[in-house]
This record gives structure tokens, C-alpha cells and sequence, in this order.
């Protein structure tokens, strides 16, 4: 916050006049005053001691005298042990809200300002099954982070990494040639991505099946998996695609398109977009063509059977398959060569992959073999690794039809929003076009706050009724809030009521407007921290505090009503920058805000 700045000064020539030494920056800690205690900034003195040869709490004193003697901003001082905190003048957050009131993009970095491009993939969807409850975590992420950044100056590129090939896709391909042939979602009456996903479902359903009866002759489990007649049928379909046999490429276009439509249709409906789509199909041969070339160089191994490792045991992980016996490639052969295509394209200062932790392992081993290989952008890659999102009831499992679809989802939120609105009788007089517009800025709002209020590493258990509480700590919350300050301006309208921009700095603050103002003074900084941390948590959090004292102020102080016209222009205006600050940071999360609610 500015303000720390301006006491970071102060504080180093206090030391310098009083003390004749220059504090290191490491020792200088200056926070907010906790809620406990009288003030608003605090000081940690503990450091400091034994250079002044003080105890902390004189110390302390001598430093708050110095403030109060040096600055126009401290009005008094207390220590508590060895923190000093510091209470700031009325004046100083006037002055301060005054310099930043037309500023619409406050807090914002100019575009483009660092000079520094970063790539960020994310959603990287299967085309074998519809999105689901887990896509939706990692598309509301990998947007948000894309929008924080830009919005700390970044220039910023979105990819989506489409995984079109491989044995999980011939499987859906195989359950609908051998028991589905002419049949389309058209046919079928369902959305394409839906339709193929109850294919891949079909296949698991009939191997698990075969495999039973191979254990049931005296197979191992193990060779039962391995053998099971209908594996090996979708083994040969890959051999075939890699092979380019002309029918199998032609089912697999036909598959993925009926996917592709699909998932366009819900990224829509979630407000998710890129500026560069890669699809595994093109890059697994770039990622093939290095795997030989580190060969060659005897960076990686070729085994007995035909296949390529790399071997990593002295990097206290252990070997990789890079290509199987066969030729086929694997995950990591192909984002070998997304990644060598994307620096070739672009040239990004940095490349961040947004991917659940369960994938913590492929990315070391990904940024270590393309090390190896001597590219010097490999250690510009960063995995922004997140927790599992499950429902009150467990784990969701894709291979047994037991997920939450994410269209299914956001249409229940939709639903539950209707349903709670209605029930507040707040859209009375609104046509139902507008009406229904409303119950999906809520209900959309609902689901990503939900999810972005908590800390990306964390595991979280999503549920859907609770997300959505007009009274909870929910989207629905601070929507609601700018809602409310929207309606004021309507009511000032009405009763003739204008404002200037311009604050009478010498009013005197109460509790509650001070203490929004002091939350506005931290916005730039929580979205700094944001970008720092790769965490919108900060942010979302952040909003729901603000959104809180608004409406403990909007409760207890008059604003149309205020006593003069000079405080009645300044909460007139504390509102609108209030409001403005909930919508600008809403919309870095991928969240809407509604006029009424």
C-alpha cells in the first residue's frame, strides 16, 4: 500500500537522525494493525532493539514520537510490546481517495507494461469425455490467472493443449464402430461431447468385463489388463491411426468434431476463450521427431524391446517412457513437442501450465528432460498445480459415467438461482428475457466464486447449494452488494439528487466509512499479490471483505439522508468507487454483475 511505502521512508530517516545507522530492508516489517488493537499500520520494533540499544517498547515510542513530530499523516501512536501502531489522520484517506476517484482502471497496470509475454495453458480436455465439475476448476483458474496477469501489465497468450489421440481416445472410437456404427449425436439426441463420452464409458464397461473372466481362468490381474481381447482391439486402432489408415482417421475426425462442438458450447456458456488452440494430433510428431534426436545424442536409451526411456534416477526420480515398443507415443511425447512449438511460435518469457496435482510428477520430469536437452526456456516453464474438486459425496470417476457434468451443473445453478430469486421477490417489473439473463449472471456467478475463493493447492469439496446464499460468503454476496449500490444512484435519480467529484477533505470520517476506505487503498496491492502468487483466492476473498463492511455501512450510515450535502457527496461517491471496485474485480475472475438482483 502507498501508505507503507511513505512510512518506509520515514521509518529509514528516523533511523538516520535518531539512531545514525540504515536499517536493512530485510528487517523492516510494516503491516496492517490487527482488528484487536487501536490503529491502522504497525510497525514490528523487535528488530531494532539492538541497534538502539533499547528495549522494543522504547523503542517503539521514540519511533511514534518521531512520527508524530515529523509527519502531517499520524495522528497517535500506541506500543503493545514490540509493535508500534500507528493511527492514520482522517485527512490522509480523503486526500488519498480524491487522487484515485477517476481512475476507472485503479489498480490496474498499463497494458503491456512489463514487457514480458507469458503463455498459460489451460482447460487441455480429452476429446473421449464431456467437461465435468474438475474441467471447471481448471478453466475458471487458468482464466482468472490469464486476466490477473494482464491486468499487472503482462502480455498474455491463452492455449488450450487439446489431447485428441491416444489408446483413451480409440477406446470411445472402438465402443462406437463395434457397437454404435451410423449412429449420430443428432441420432442420439445428445450434445456430441455427451454422446461420445457414454462410448468411452460402454468400452470400460465390457473391458472390466473381459478382465474379470481372464482372472476368473487363472490370469494375474495384471495380465488380465494386458490381454483383455477388446484392449488389444483398441491397442490396433491406435497402430492404425499413428499408421494414418485412412478409415480409422476418418471415424476420429468424425468423433472429435462432434466433441469439438460440444465443448465450444460450454466453454461459451462459462465465458472461457483462447487465442491459440494446439491439438496433440500436431505435435506428437515434433515430440517423436526430438525423442530420436536425444536418442542419437545418448541422452535417452533405447531398451531391448524397442522402446525409449530417459533414465532420472540421479535425479532422485526414476526412468520415463518417452516411446513404446511399437513406436506409439505417450503423454510426455507430445507436450515435448507442444512446448518446442509454442517457443517457436512465440518466444514467451514464461510458459505456465495449469494442471491438477496429480500431474506434480510429469511436470518435473518434463522441465528436467527438456533441460537435458539443452533448451534454455526449459526452466521458464512453471506447473501452477491445483487440489481435486469433489462433491459432499466423493470422488467423481470418469471411466464409470460417475462425474458432474459441467453442463448439467451450470444449468442447476442456473435453476437454483431462478429459484432463490423468486423467492426474494427482488425482480419484480423486469420482463422475463431480463429476468433470465439475471438468474445466469448468478447462478455462473455462484459456481466460479465458489471455486475461486479457495486457495488453488488446496483440495476442495464444491457445493452447489451453499455457493449460492445471498447471505453467505458466496458470488451471489457480492454481486448482491454492487446491486445495492446500483440502486442507490436509481434513488438519487429519482429524487433529484446529484453529486460533484470533488470531497470536502476535512469531513470527518466514521468507523465504517474509514474502514472501506481503507480496503480501497489495498485494492492494487491484493491484485499484485494475486499475480505474485498465482492465486485469484486473494482477490476473490478480498472482494467478499469489501462487499461486507459496504453493507455493515450501507446498514448503519445514512447516504441519501446523510446531515450535509459535503458527506452525503462523499458516501455518494465511496459507494460508486466501492461498486466499481467489486465489477472490475469480478470481471478479472470471469464474473458478471447484474444492474438488479
Amino acid at each position: 500500500m502507498e501508505i507503507f511505502n511513505i512510512i518506509e521512508d520515514y521509518l529509514k530517516n528516523c533511523f538516520i537522525n535518531l539512531f545514525n545507522f540504515q536499517p536493512e530492508e530485510k528487517l523492516i516489517q510494516i503491516q496492517k494493525t490487527r482488528k484487536e488493537f487501536e490503529g491502522d499500520v504497525t510497525i514490528v520494533v523487535f528488530p531494532f532493539a539492538k541497534f538502539t540499544k533499547k528495549s522494543p517498547e522504547e523503542t517503539g515510542s521514540i519511533i511514534g514520537e518521531y512520527f508524530i513530530k515529523n509527519t502531517d499523516f499520524v495522528s497517535k501512536y500506541n506500543v503493545i510490546k514490540g509493535f508500534l501502531n500507528l493511527s492514520i489522520k482522517d485527512q490522509y484517506y480523503l486526500n488519498y481517495f480524491n487522487r484515485i476517484f477517476n481512475d476507472n482502471k485503479y489498480g490496474f497496470a498499463p497494458e503491456n507494461s512489463r514487457n514480458q509475454t507469458i503463455m498459460i495453458e489451460y482447460s487441455s480436455p480429452n476429446t473421449n469425455k464431456p467437461l465435468h465439475l474438475g474441467h471447471i476448476r481448471n478453466n475458471l483458474l487458468g482464466h482468472a490467472i490469464s486476466e490477473i496477469l494482464k491486468a499487472n501489465g503482462y502480455k498474455i497468450i491463452k492455449t488450450n493443449l487439446i489431447n485428441d489421440r491416444g489408446i483413451h481416445i480409440c477406446k470411445s472410437m472402438l465402443a462406437w464402430k463395434k457397437w454404435y456404427d451410423g449412429v449420430t449425436p443428432e441420432k442420439a439426441g445428445k450434445k456430441g461431447d455427451h454422446f461420445v463420452g457414454d462410448m468411452y464409458v460402454l468400452f470400460e464397461k465390457h473391458y472390466k468385463e473381459q478382465v474379470k473372466e481372464l482372472i476368473q481362468q487363472g490370469l494375474s490381474e495384471e495380465e488380465a489388463l494386458r490381454k483383455a481381447p477388446i484392449i488389444q482391439e483398441a491397442l490396433e486402432m491406435l497402430r492404425k491411426w499413428e499408421a494414418g489408415d485412412p478409415e480409422t482417421i476418418e471415424i476420429w475426425k468424425m468423433m472429435n468434431n462432434w466433441v469439438y462442438e460440444g465443448f465450444d458450447e460450454t466453454y461459451k456458456k462459462l465465458g472461457i476463450t483462447f487465442d491459440k488452440i494446439y491439438y496433440e494430433s500436431d505435435t506428437y510428431l515434433i515430440g517423436k521427431k526430438v525423442v530420436y534426436e536425444g536418442l542419437e545424442k545418448g541422452i535417452f536409451q533405447k531398451d531391448p524391446d524397442g522402446s525409449i526411456w530417459i533414465d532420472l534416477t540421479n535425479e532422485g526420480l526414476d526412468r520415463k517412457l518417452l516411446l513404446r515398443a511399437d513406436g506409439t507415443s505417450v503423454y510426455i511425447t507430445q507436450d515435448i513437442g507442444t512446448a518446442q512449438i509454442r517457443q517457436q511460435e512465440y518466444s514467451p518469457d514464461k510458459m505456465i501450465y495449469v494442471v491438477g496435482n496429480e500431474q506434480n510428477y510429469h511436470f518435473k520430469v518434463l522441465s528436467l528432460i527438456l533441460d537435458k536437452l539443452g533448451y534454455p526456456w526449459a526452466k521458464t516453464l512453471y506447473h501452477l498445480s491445483y487440489g481435486m474438486v469433489e462433491l459432499p459425496e466423493g470422488k467423481m470417476k470418469s471411466r464409470e459415467g460417475k462425474v458432474v457434468d459441467a453442463d448439467d451443473l451450470i444449468e442447476e445453478m442456473i435453476t437454483t438461482a431462478e429459484k432463490m430469486s423468486n423467492e426474494l421477490g427482488k425482480l419484480e417489473g423486469l420482463n422475463e428475457e431480463e429476468k433470465k439473463n439475471i438468474y445466469r449472471i448468478i447462478g455462473l456467478g455462484a459456481l466460479k466464486y465458489f471455486i475461486l475463493k479457495v486457495d488453488p493447492i488446496k483440495n476442495m469439496i464444491f457445493n452447489p447449494q451453499e455457493s449460492i446464499d445471498f447471505n453467505g460468503h458466496t458470488g451471489p454476496f457480492i454481486q448482491y452488494t454492487y446491486a445495492r449500490i446500483q440502486s442507490i444512484f436509481r434513488k438519487a435519480d429519482e429524487n433529484n439528487i446529484s453529486y460533484s467529484c470533488n470531497i470536502n477533505e476535512t469531513i470527518n470520517l466514521t468507523t465504517q466509512e474509514r474502514d472501506i476506505l481503507k480496503l480501497i487503498a489495498e485494492f492494487p496491492d491484493i491484485i499484485k499479490n494475486s499475480c505474485n502468487e498465482y492465486n485469484p483466492a486473494n482477490l476473490a476473498n478480498y472482494l467478499y471483505i469489501l462487499s461486507k463492511e459496504y453493507n455493515q455501512f450501507y446498514q448503519e450510515i445514512p447516504i441519501l439522508k446523510a446531515e450535509d450535502s459535503d458527506t452525503r457527496n462523499f458516501r455518494l461517491l465511496l459507494s460508486k468507487k466501492t461498486g466499481e471496485i467489486i465489477k472490475n474485480g469480478l470481471n478479472l475472475l470471469g464474473i458478471e454483475v447484474p444492474e438488479r438482483m
